[in-house]
């Protein structure tokens, strides 16, 4: 089949214009399809940042938890019962909470932003930054700013190295609280959140004066070196009742997925936003070839006529639908790209190109050329050299 693509090309340069429009269908297509399932994945990696770096094995939500950023409180004593296994090491309670965030510089911008509290006795995070800093949050009123945010929050970070601490407000629950950023760690935003912080169990108690004592978003529960992970979780979910729900890490994980993926709209519109691209594609390359093909009729007539059967008119056809498919890829992979870069720059999130995703277009690429050009062949199944001549 391919050893007839200078054929093939040679009927592609024929018509130079009708080439640039094949090749530009197929570019658009292509930078669609990969902004689509790049923002997509961004979506899903940067909803679980905070999931993967917890260095918990199992972990204790309410059943009414719907995400991350919709959980639902629920009893500490229930957290406080796991430590009736002799495999569990220590537990943890975390708190979980959105406060408006005054910015520094403005004094009178107020902006959403996602507080997290733990019990800073235990070492439960595996992010940059939260180690080094966490002797600071003994003190009163002090928090992590994750430099990961979004501008809106003010020059938080640079203010921070410069001058080592950055005063604000918090207003939470109705109470206006002066806090003080100690340190700065790395989690980065979501479509949830735009901006964290980070601080003591004790701090987000004072910055959320008006929750009850005792109740908790998340029980994290760390094993022992040598505990059976799989038996642990087997017996901890027949002992705890089932106003709690048991789930490991990769369960944690696979939890907030699925809320983005099927709860909300958004998986849809982007996998719907991959198969409008793809459908642009075929639509074009189809019209360009089904062109070149009614143009050189008479010519596959007299093919047919000397000859030559349908499968070998096929071959000339779909190489031409290959080397559009190759030759719209390669700048739509370098232009897709550049949009991840200024993406990535405008939005926070973590949009970056994998070898999974460029293989995955490149045959979805390769596959909707060959659609377009089996459907536009079939006019030359019904050739016939007497009609024509």
């Amino acid at each position: 089949m391919f050893n007839k693509l200078p054929t093939a090309w040679l009927q592609l340069r024929y018509q130079k214009i009708r080439l640039i429009v094949a090749l530009s269908g197929v570019i658009f297509a292509v930078v669609i399809v990969f902004m689509q399932l790049g923002i997509r994945d961004a979506l899903f990696d940067s909803a679980v940042h905070l999931h993967q770096g917890l260095n918990g094995d199992y972990f204790l939500i309410s059943p009414r938890s719907t995400a991350l950023i919709a959980m639902e409180s629920f009893p500490e004593r229930r957290l406080t019962q796991t430590l009736a296994f002799p495999e569990v090491d220590f537990v943890n309670p975390i708190y979980l909470g959105f406060g408006q965030w005054k910015n520094p510089q403005t004094r009178n911008n107020w902006r959403n932003i996602f507080i997290i509290g733990f019990d800073i006795r235990h070492q439960i995070f595996d992010l940059p930054g939260v180690h080094e800093n966490i002797d600071k949050l003994k003190i009163p009123d002090k928090v992590l700013f994750d430099q990961g945010s979004r501008s809106e929050f003010g020059p938080v970070v640079d203010e921070f190295k410069k001058q080592k601490t950055v005063n604000t407000e918090i207003t939470a629950s109705g109470n206006n609280r002066k806090i003080t950023v100690a340190g700065l760690f790395q989690l980065g935003t979501s479509f949830g959140s735009d901006g964290n912080l980070i601080t003591s169990h004790l701090n987000f108690q004072r910055i959320f004066s008006n929750r009850k004592k005792g109740i908790i978003d998340i029980g994290f529960i760390k094993l022992k070196p040598d505990a059976n992970l799989e038996y642990f979780g087997k017996k901890i979910k027949q002992y705890l009742p089932k106003d709690v729900k048991i789930l490991s890490k990769q369960e944690f994980i696979n939890f907030e997925k699925n809320y983005w993926q099927t709860s909300t709209a958004i998986g849809f519109i982007f996998n719907l936003g991959v198969a409008l691209g793809i459908i642009v594609g075929i639509v074009v390359v189809y019209q360009i070839l089904y062109s070149n093909v009614s143009e050189h009729l008479p010519q596959y007539a007299t093919l047919k006529a000397i000859g030559y059967r349908n499968k070998y008119l096929l071959s000339m056809v779909l190489q031409q639908a290959v080397l559009i498919a190759i030759l719209g890829y390669i700048p739509g992979f370098l232009i897709a790209i550049i949009q991840y870069h200024f993406t990535k720059a405008a939005t926070l999130l973590p949009i970056v190109m994998t070898w999974e995703r460029g293989i995955f277009v490149f045959i979805a690429t390769m596959l909707m050329c060959f659609i377009s050009g089996a459907t536009a062949v079939a006019k030359l199944k019904s050739a016939d050299p007497a009609d024509i001549f």
